[in-house]
């Protein structure tokens, strides 16, 4: 019998948790390299939708050896450059959300020569491909090019299942199969608004002291619906 109790999501950014598929299997490959202090390579670019493992494989690579930081957030040059001054790896997430800021822009550009100079370790991601992200350095974008390049695309159901029952594990639960299924058929392909369904579920299972079943998914299916007209 399932217990109704609050456990908080743990996230779990290691290689071992992390959930490999036929969409992301380059992108893990790439990742191991780059984190193994005997591959010569040490140039990565992630790129993706939001909810695909990007940031998951940037934290694995980083671990607790690296700084890791992301654009989503708020960044100014001065504490860009002191945050990386003497890591060994520059790990930088979400470049699509490089704010248009020619101080910061030029601040990475910086950070990006001297560790690429300096052969140390650079990991980055965003949701867009190199040539498509906008208030980054040309020069930059054309370096990024020359290491390890690889998409993640989870919109497969195999990997759309698989996720969902990650997720489901962060929160310490089983959810049933037929649930996974019925998630799936209601949910856009989108990553991240299938995590976000998920947790919807979740929170209403927990608010009602009720188990996670199909008749439950269905009542909050109806629930979001009708709430949406």
């Amino acid at each position: 019998m399932q217990q109704f109790f609050d456990f908080p999501a743990i996230q779990s950014f290691s290689f071992d948790s992390f959930i490999p598929c036929e969409g992301n299997a380059a992108a893990l490959k790439f990742s191991l390299r780059i984190a193994d202090p005997a591959d010569s390579e040490s140039l990565l670019y992630l790129y993706g939708s939001p909810g695909s493992g990007k940031t998951h494989l940037l934290r694995a690579i980083a671990g607790s050896t690296y700084p890791y930081i992301s654009l989503r957030d708020d960044q100014d040059p001065e504490s860009l450059v002191e945050t990386f001054r003497s890591a060994g790896a520059l790990v930088v997430d979400d470049l699509d959300e490089m704010p248009d800021d020619p101080a910061l822009r030029r601040a990475l550009w910086q950070l990006f020569n001297e560790f690429h100079t300096s052969g140390r370790i650079i990991a980055m991601a965003g949701a867009l491909p190199p040539r498509s992200l906008a208030n980054i350095d040309d020069h930059l974008i054309s370096r990024l090019l020359w290491g390890l390049v690889a998409q993640l695309d989870t919109s497969d159901d195999s990997s759309r299942r698989m996720i969902i029952k990650k997720v489901a594990d962060d929160h310490q639960i089983r959810i049933p199969d037929e649930v996974v299924e019925f998630v799936l058929a209601t949910t856009s392909r989108e990553v991240g608004a299938l995590i976000a369904s998920f947790h919807q579920l979740y929170r209403y299972s927990m608010a009602e002291k009720r188990r996670i079943t199909l008749p439950l998914a269905r009542e909050v299916r109806e629930l979001a619906q009708s709430e949406a007209l």
